[in-house]
């Protein structure tokens, strides 16, 4: 995730993901990926499984013979974007009336067949467990029929498959380590877009963290909906049907990151999504001992009250959070903290809305993804209670969390200022290619004078200034 502050924006912007090759004949592919970044790691698989059967991607969809858009589901507007999005794809068909458009990701598995007629241009839908079958689809769809495939398995985890770095700047690769979730907080969907959790074997996540050090990249961020309830038996059993004997020979969250610290000390290791309820102490002490185990924690709160908590089935108290808050700062005092909030869930008042801006304000975040709460089809939340907090009071609630969230990244990125960081050089800076970026191990990004430096390199940065979201310095040996 950039270490730059996420304002309002709910959905990223869709990448293009692409690796162009001269193969004369091929058919050309299209992927577009949108939401987070398992999203983005998903798209990386089906882009591998279809080059095996002699895909080529582009960057231009206008030329595609296929177009793929990996969608979210998490909120309203993310759909939407999707849509609007599906719109411009319509000249391709007009240009090429053989070209197919498909639906991949979380939006395919919740509206399943009524997508396919609810626009009509799409020829496949696919969700987020059916990633093998693209193949036999694409037949379908070319035979003139609308392919879909939208099971969801209790065993998938695409552990043997070897992702295609798309879109990469070979320096930070994406490795997923579960898949699924089955916290059933009441106001996502993830739980049925993307089925029951499963943790992958052990042994597959090392060896692609080995084959993508071998490869030049520099960094791995292992994904899960919830990286901290990783656990393998032989068989990827949840901890609560483990035996007393499984339980002994499993390998955990903790054990897991360390195993991939240990691949080689030049590779940095990060992680995303943690949940307050499962990190464990082991974990944090793991962090602190391995100086190549980024310092930085992205750790969800949604709301600062203990009975929304609640009503979110979030499986935590206000006190719950903040004694992980404590504990992190006790054992890593100088780790990066990001989170998400919900502002307006269910029921809201204006005094528990007030308790998540104290939070705010104890915690000092270094960072948020801050959201007004979107109602989601068959969730929990939207079963059970009534979203009866108006736009007006909602919008005004997240400008006001927004507001405490400014001043808490300003502060915080202050205390980079007059230290060295070790950065690790991801490319050019955003506004020179004089100046090159990277990121500290808390994830802030540092911008410095280029020199003769290259990206995949160390070095050691003595920051001087900064900005709201970027520290400025000067490499120094």
């Amino acid at each position: 995730m950039s270490s730059e502050n996420k304002i309002i924006d709910e959905s990223k912007q869709g990448e293009a993901l692409m690796i162009e090759k001269n193969t004369s004949g091929a058919k050309k592919m299209f992927l577009e990926s949108y939401g987070c970044q398992m999203n983005f790691s998903d798209s990386e698989i089906v882009a591998s499984i279809l080059m095996d059967k002699g895909f080529i991607t582009t960057q231009n969809f206008e030329e595609a013979d296929i177009i793929f858009v990996n969608t979210c589901a998490i909120r309203e507007n993310a759909e939407s974007k999707v849509r609007n999005r599906l719109n411009d794809f319509k000249r391709v068909k007009q240009k090429n009336p053989k070209a197919l458009v498909g639906v991949l990701g979380c939006m395919a598995e919740r509206l399943k067949v009524q997508i396919l007629e609810e626009e009509k241009l799409v020829d496949i839908v696919v969700g987020p467990d059916s990633y093998r079958d693209l193949p036999n689809l694409i037949e379908e769809a070319e035979d003139g029929r609308k392919a879909i495939n939208v099971i969801l398995s209790k065993e998938e985890t695409y552990a043997d498959i070897n992702p295609v770095r798309l879109g990469s700047n070979g320096v930070n690769a994406f490795i997923s380590i579960t898949r699924g979730c089955d916290n059933m907080c009441s106001f996502c969907v993830v739980p049925f877009t993307r089925g029951r959790e499963r943790s992958r074997d052990p042994e597959s996540i090392l060896k692609e963290a080995r084959e993508a050090f071998a490869a030049g990249y520099r960094e791995v961020t292992l994904l899960g909906q919830n990286v901290d309830s990783y656990i393998w038996s032989g068989g990827g059993l949840k901890k609560e049907i483990l035996s007393d004997e499984q339980k002994q020979n499993s390998v955990n969250f903790a054990q897991l990151l360390e195993k991939v610290a240990l691949v080689h000390p030049d590779l940095r290791v990060r992680f995303s999504t943690s949940h307050p309820k499962d990190m464990t102490d082991e974990v944090i002490y793991v962090m602190a001992k391995h100086e190549n185990i980024c310092k930085y924690i992205h750790l969800p709160v949604q709301s600062g009250n203990s009975r929304i908590l609640e009503m979110m089935n979030r499986g935590y108290t206000r006190e719950w959070y903040l004694d992980r808050i404590a504990k992190i700062r006790s054992i890593i005092p100088d780790c990066g903290i990001s989170t998400d909030t919900i502002s307006g869930f269910c029921s809201e008042t204006e005094q528990e809305h007030q308790d998540t801006l104290s939070l705010m304000k104890e915690v000092e975040y270094d960072f948020a993804y801050m959201f007004m709460y979107s109602e989601r089809p068959k969730t929990l939340a939207e079963r059970k209670y009534k979203d009866d907090v108006e736009e007006e009071v909602k919008k005004r609630r997240l400008n006001e969390i927004v507001a405490i969230q400014r001043e808490s990244s300003t502060n915080r990125i202050k205390t980079g200022v007059g230290k060295v960081h070790k950065v690790l050089i991801e490319g050019f800076s955003k506004k020179s290619n004089d100046m090159l970026m990277g990121r500290n191990t808390q994830n802030n990004v540092v911008v410095f004078p280029k020199g003769n430096l290259q990206k995949g390199q160390y070095v050691n940065v003595l920051v001087t200034q900064s900005t709201s979201s970027t520290l400025i310095g000067e490499v120094v040996e």
